[in-house]
């Protein structure tokens, strides 16, 4: 996401078509911004690699299986870059970048746990679950970590899996950036130049044209009283090839069906982990795409200097702030529908009672509104779109899966209080303290710092409840957070929207 929304930020701004013009060959181009974008990844495993290191001083870990862990995980960092670079080459908005690349991965990762799983082994021979270690960068690190015999050297053999994947992993790298290093000026040409080449070749050069045709009046439109709203949810603000990923997200929906299908159809009562297992990845996707689309509303805008104009016209906060939050929701309507749809479905084949539907269906509407105005606060504190789109979307993924890995740590240590207190603080109280530096320190806030230490712990509390079968404590507890929090980011935006969006600040 950090390599898409880099060069999709670069097109937004039109500086991209400055580089073109340049003596740059496409392969510095492509290259140059792919590990520019990746600069802080390569940061995070070059001093996370000494840590690591430290673990050998504990025994029973080897610095050959450090070294593959590495390896494995620097390679798969390459193979997303790329491809989050490519697709933003290749798109030319920011929401259709950052969603594709969010969709492909996720995609990717479902399949090969699917083939992991042994589902796919009658479909097709060859897909052991063997394979999944070849093409999948969890896999491969499960498999990289695991000891080898002492005369086996970690790289023997192409023939192993985890070599397999090294070699995967460099044939996409290669591939994906020689298309984009390819494709880069027929993608990036003017749209005006590519309006006028269509034009010219669909013209006989000899027909006759009237200069009075090409100014014949057009119907024009109404627009609503909410022009805002308007723009969002009756144009194609955000291109027409939005579809594609609609039609992406719905191959991803159907998987998702086929796999609660697969639990309907079992003999056995259908456990509360099994459901929660088919249904968590369609609603984490959600949650990203709602989040992206939203943030992406008001990055665009800015990076477009259209934003600038908007601030000046008679449109009041509350037309700007409920315009853009309806017409984010909006624009991704089949991403709030589709996990009440299989939910429902779901508690059709017995998987959850119908109490527990209703919980999960309210929980649900609450998170989406909170992942939708995030996304909104996100983008108008920050005015540097990478900053905007990383901090929120980086919100979800600590308050969504960084807590889950956390809880995961702390159950590895059930035996010691003493080392499971150590990550349940570090993820709590630190993270509490850095969602409100990302959060609240442009635009400080008593309610936005409260929301921020406290999001941690009651996420903690709503996983364990989970875990003790007491889905109405989840419910409140999710309703009370999240909804105190919503309403934390919401209120600031209309009331200090002046602040918010940079026109003024708090002394004048």
């Amino acid at each position: 996401v950090a390599a898409a929304v880099t060069v999709a930020q670069e097109k937004d701004r039109r500086t991209l078509d400055l580089l073109l013009i340049t003596r740059l060959h496409n392969s510095e181009l492509v290259l140059g911004k792919l590990l520019a974008s990746l600069l802080p990844v390569f940061t995070f495993l070059i001093a996370g690699a000494p840590i690591f290191a430290l673990m050998t001083l504990w025994g029973g870990l080897a610095l050959d299986q450090i070294a593959r862990v590495l390896i494995v995980t620097l390679l798969g960092v390459l193979v997303s870059g790329s491809l989050g670079s490519t697709l933003g080459l290749w798109r030319e908005k920011t929401f259709q970048t950052v969603a594709l690349t969010t969709l492909g991965l996720v995609t990717w990762t479902l399949l090969w746990e699917v083939v992991a799983r042994g589902l796919l082994s009658g479909v097709w021979s060859r897909l052991e679950p063997q394979s999944a270690i070849i093409f999948s960068p969890w896999h491969a690190v499960l498999a990289a970590v695991r000891p080898l015999p002492a005369a086996e050297a970690w790289f023997a053999g192409l023939s192993r899996p985890l070599a397999g994947y090294l070699l995967v992993s460099v044939a996409l790298t290669v591939l994906l950036n020689a298309i984009a290093a390819w494709r880069i000026r027929a993608w990036n040409i003017a749209a005006d130049s590519r309006r006028r080449g269509s034009s010219v070749t669909a013209e006989s050069p000899d027909a006759p044209r009237s200069p009075l045709a090409a100014a014949a009046p057009q119907p024009s439109r109404v627009v609503w009283d909410n022009p805002v709203l308007w723009r969002e949810m009756a144009t194609w603000a955000y291109g027409r090839r939005t579809l594609l990923l609609r039609l992406a997200y719905a191959i991803i929906v159907a998987l998702v069906a086929m796999a609660i299908m697969r639990l309907g159809a079992s003999t056995l009562p259908i456990a509360r982990f099994d459901s929660a297992a088919a249904l968590v990845p369609i609603l984490l996707l959600s949650l990203l795409l709602i989040n992206a689309q939203s943030v992406t509303s008001i990055t665009s805008e800015r990076d477009v200097r259209a934003l600038d104009l908007l601030l000046v016209t008679e449109i009041t906060p509350i037309e700007f702030v409920f315009g853009k939050l309806g017409g984010a929701l909006y624009n991704v309507k089949e991403a709030i529908v589709a996990p009440l749809v299989l939910s429902g479905y779901l508690w059709w084949v017995g998987g959850i009672t119908l109490e527990n539907w209703l919980y999960l269906s309210l929980g649900w509407l609450i998170v989406v509104i909170f992942a939708a105005v995030l996304g909104l606060h996100a983008g108008l504190s920050y005015v540097n779109s990478r900053a905007a789109i990383g901090v929120s979307l980086g919100t979800l993924f600590f308050l969504f899966v960084g807590i889950a890995t956390t809880m995961r740590i702390m159950a590895a240590f059930s035996g010691s209080f003493e080392f499971q207190l150590q990550p349940f603080l570090a993820a709590m109280v630190g993270g509490g303290v850095g969602l409100y530096i990302a959060l609240g320190a442009r635009n400080p806030s008593p309610a936005i710092r409260g929301a921020a230490l406290v999001c941690p712990f009651a996420t903690f509390y709503a996983l364990t409840s989970f875990l003790l079968n007491y889905p109405l404590a989840v419910l409140l507890v999710i309703a009370a957070t999240y909804g105190f929090t919503t309403a934390a980011m919401l209120v600031p935006a209309i009331d200090e929207f002046d602040v918010a969006t940079g026109r003024t600040n708090f002394d004048e």
